[in-house]
């Protein structure tokens, strides 16, 4: 009879404690973070937040218009200078290239930035300076730039995680070097002169 008394008190000790228990019942094993799962978040978080569409250029194929890969995320073409357009237009409209990498509003012009791992991109970047961009919108990450400007939604990024920043940057990284130095932001009250230059002197 006690063994019974004792066999069901110990049973009742430990329904108790399954009960009064609020932790995982099974804690699955961490799974290291590679370079190799780092560098493919990164590439599966550019493709879903569409950096191609702004930063790799758009070139004529057999069928069309079609991303140039060879050039992929390299920005705006410094060999394609900006070309005339109405300046009446551009105060109510903003027009982009045909590159799909420049664009002309009321803020002047503005190009795609080169995201490769050259060092005309972003390959002597430091991770601090990406993470800035996103954080804060300055222009290559350094203070005392001046803000990004349109059409990079870089406000819609401020709340992105730092381990997806970090994975974006492992990635971008990793990437083919393309040498390109993009043209810098030219201002609207420059604009007018800069158009008016010979196309080998528009490669800023």
């Amino acid at each position: 009879m006690i063994k019974y008394l004792i066999i069901a008190a110990a049973s009742i000790a430990v329904a108790l404690l399954i009960v009064s228990y609020t932790g995982p019942l099974f804690v699955p094993p961490v799974k290291p973070i590679t370079k190799d799962s780092l560098i493919k978040r990164g590439e599966y978080l550019v493709t879903i937040m569409g950096c191609n569409d702004c930063h790799t250029p758009i070139k004529m194929g057999p069928k069309g218009p079609e991303r140039d890969m060879d050039r992929m995320l390299s920005g705006h073409p410094d060999f394609i200078p900006v070309s005339g357009f109405d300046t009446v237009t551009m105060k109510s409209w903003a027009l982009m290239g045909l590159t799909g990498t420049a664009m002309i509003g009321p803020w002047g012009s503005s190009f795609a930035a080169n995201l490769t791992s050259d060092a005309t991109g972003i390959g002597n970047w430091s991770e601090a300076q990406f993470r800035k961009v996103f954080k804060e919108g300055k222009f290559k990450g350094l203070d005392g730039n001046r803000m990004i400007l349109p059409p990079m939604p870089w406000e819609n990024y401020v709340n992105v995680k730092d381990e997806d920043i970090s994975a974006i940057f492992a990635y971008l990284k990793s990437t083919k070097p393309v040498h390109n130095v993009v043209p810098e932001h030219v201002s609207p009250d420059k604009l007018s002169t800069y158009l008016q230059q010979k196309p080998a002197d528009k490669k800023l």
